[in-house]
C-alpha cells in the first residue's frame, strides 16, 4: 500500500468513526481520531495481521492499552474484514459486544484491557513470551498520553527493560490533552522523552499523523538491541476536522446533527482534494 493509498484510508477511517459514534450516541471522538493514522500504518503495513492468521501463535500482537479510543480500533479491525460494517450499528446498544472498551468477545481483539492503563502490562507479558519461546515476532501497544498517570504503567516500564525486551513497541499518542484539560495542567508528565531513557528504553519522536513518518519509524525497529522501543507520536486531539481539533471538549463529546453533516464535508473535501 502506497502512501497515497494509506491517506485515503484514513479519510475513510475518520469518516466510519465518526459515523458508529454519531449512531451509537456515545464514543471518544477526539482521542480515536488523532491515533487512527497509528492504526491505519501499524494493520496495512506492519502488523500482518488478518483473519485467517488471528488464530495462528507465529504472528506479531497488537494490544490497545488506550482503550476508551477503541472506535479506532473497531473501524480498522472492520476495514481488515474482521467483521461486517453492520454490525457497527449496534455500538453501545444493549446486549451488543461492541462496547466502550476493547472485549475479546470482538473478532480481531487479543485481549481485554479496559479504559487505559492496563495494556502495556500484557504486552510485556506477551513480549517475554515471545523470548521464552525464542520467536521473532513483535508485540504493538498504543497508550494514550493522559493514561501515563497511570502506576502500573511505569511497572510494566521497568519490566520491559529488566528483560531487555527489544521484540516490545511503545506507541504514545502524545495529543496533548486529556479528560478536562491539557496534560501537563491535569498531571504534567514531562520531561517524557527523558523518562522513558531513565527506564531503559530507546526512545524517538516522530509526527504521529504523518502516514510517512510512521511508515519509516517501523522499518527501523528495533532502534537498539536489548532495548525496548518507544515511539512518541506527536498528534492532534481531533485530527482531521478543524472544529473538533485540540478542543478539549471534545473528549467525550458526540457531534450533533450539524456538526457530523460538517465534518463530513470536510473529509469529502479532503478525499477529492487527493484523488484530483
Amino acid at each position: 500500500m502506497n502512501l497515497k493509498d494509506l491517506q485515503l484510508k484514513s479519510i475513510e477511517y475518520r469518516k466510519t468513526i465518526l459515523e458508529i459514534i454519531y449512531n451509537g450516541k456515545a464514543g471518544h471522538t477526539a482521542g480515536s481520531l488523532s491515533c487512527i493514522d497509528i492504526l491505519n500504518v501499524l494493520y496495512n503495513k506492519v502488523l500482518n495481521i488478518n483473519p485467517q492468521n488471528f488464530n495462528n501463535t507465529d504472528r506479531n500482537r497488537y494490544i490497545q492499552s488506550k482503550g476508551h479510543s477503541v472506535e479506532a480500533l473497531y473501524t480498522v479491525l472492520c476495514d481488515k474484514e474482521f467483521f461486517d460494517k453492520s454490525e457497527l450499528k449496534s455500538l453501545n446498544k444493549f446486549n451488543s459486544h461492541f462496547i466502550g472498551h476493547p472485549t475479546k468477545k470482538v473478532n480481531g481483539i487479543e485481549h481485554n484491557t479496559g479504559a487505559l492503563g492496563h495494556g502495556l502490562s500484557v504486552a510485556v507479558g506477551i513480549g517475554i513470551g515471545f523470548k521464552l519461546d525464542n520467536k521473532p515476532f513483535k508485540v504493538y501497544t498504543l497508550l494514550g498520553d493522559g493514561e501515563l498517570s497511570e502506576g502500573s504503567v511505569w511497572e510494566a516500564l521497568t519490566s520491559a527493560n529488566k528483560y531487555k525486551l527489544d521484540n516490545l513497541v511503545v506507541i504514545i499518542d502524545r495529543n496533548r490533552l486529556q479528560i478536562t484539560g491539557s496534560t501537563e495542567e491535569v498531571n504534567p508528565i514531562e520531561p517524557l522523552a527523558d523518562k522513558f531513557k531513565a527506564f531503559g528504553f530507546s526512545v524517538k519522536e516522530i509526527n504521529g499523523n504523518s502516514l510517512e513518518e510512521l511508515d519509516n519509524i517501523f522499518k527501523t525497529i528495533p532502534f537498539e538491541s536489548e532495548k525496548p522501543n518507544l515511539i512518541i507520536a506527536n498528534t492532534s486531539k481531533g485530527k482531521g476536522i478543524s472544529f473538533i481539533e485540540n478542543v478539549v471538549s471534545w473528549h467525550h463529546r458526540v457531534p450533533n446533527d450539524e456538526e457530523y453533516k460538517l465534518a463530513l464535508e470536510e473529509l469529502n473535501l479532503e478525499h477529492e482534494k487527493l484523488i484530483q
